[in-house]
């Protein structure tokens, strides 16, 4: 049995008279790629800074590598890497002296730092000014200097935001590789599709209170309610069908189908069946 990396309990927070965590409680095993999702003021980056020690909260217990998050030591911040919209760099230095600099306070060879540029494919941008970088290049800069301390939890706030299509595979890569080397990931995203591939379970955050939880495809399956496919024929046309009469439309029309095609819901269909609002506002 795997030990737990990230175990909340009943966090309540507030923000005045505000209550911006409402009872919440998850666990996460080591090793594993937990995803947090919800629409922006929902309550995840709040979430995020109370599980690395960044804000205190008045009600619940939240304990992080076996040791509680509001009291953690510099030995367990040194396990923790965070990329977030937040994260700070040198403007006017490189980028690869921005990366350095950090290698150095953690006593990191440059052939780590290399090696992370060329996996997310700033290589040959690094004597680039940070402050003239893409955003999407900016986000993989971020990426790389959390990863530079190996660190044993990583929490990913929107990794792939603003990145095209081929580096967002790079990054998927790269995650996918750090969870095989046994790192712990918290991950927040809009992209669906990046939420069903990669995580091995996921928790559904509205207005500050978690509506479900689990593995991705159970949840899919578990609000797949309508039971359909869709039939596409060589002539061009399409039909909706209910899987109790599949077996009959085979038997009669099967030298005329070209694919079929389950009417499975998305997780941002989920979300909306739960809350009745959309996770990528």
């Amino acid at each position: 049995m795997r030990e737990k990396a990230i175990d909340a309990r009943h966090i309540k927070k507030k923000f005045e008279k505000d209550l911006a965590l409402d009872d919440i409680s998850f666990t996460i095993d080591e090793g594993e790629i937990f995803g947090f999702l919800g629409p922006s003021g929902s309550g995840k980056t709040t979430t995020i800074n109370i599980l690395t020690g960044q804000l205190n909260f008045y009600k619940g217990d939240a304990v992080i590598m076996g040791k509680s998050s509001q009291n953690l030591s510099a030995e367990h911040l040194e396990k923790i890497g965070l990329v977030s919209d937040t994260s700070g760099f040198y403007e006017k230095m490189t980028l690869y002296n921005n990366l350095i600099f950090y290698s150095k306070f953690y006593g990191i060879q440059k052939s780590r730092v290399d090696d992370l540029l060329k996996k997310v494919g700033l290589y040959d941008s690094r004597n680039k000014v940070a402050e003239k970088l893409s955003t999407g290049m900016k986000q993989r800069m971020l990426l790389v200097r959390a990863l530079i301390n190996r660190p044993k939890v990583i929490f990913l706030d929107e990794p792939t935001s603003g990145l095209d299509p081929a580096t967002s595979r790079m990054i998927h890569k790269l995650i996918l590789e750090l969870k095989a080397a046994g790192t712990t990931i918290f991950l927040t995203t809009h992209d669906m599709n990046e939420a069903t591939l990669l995580c091995d379970n996921l928790a559904l955050l509205h207005k500050g209170r978690l509506v479900e939880e689990g593995k991705p495809s159970e949840l899919i399956q578990k609000y797949n309610v309508d039971k359909k496919v869709i039939i596409h024929y060589f002539d061009g046309h399409q039909k909706t069908v209910a899987f109790a009469d599949l077996g009959l439309v085979l038997a009669d029309e099967l030298e005329n189908i070209v694919s079929i095609h389950s009417c499975e819901p998305t997780l941002e269909d989920v979300f909306i069946t739960l809350t009745g609002g959309k996770l990528n506002v």
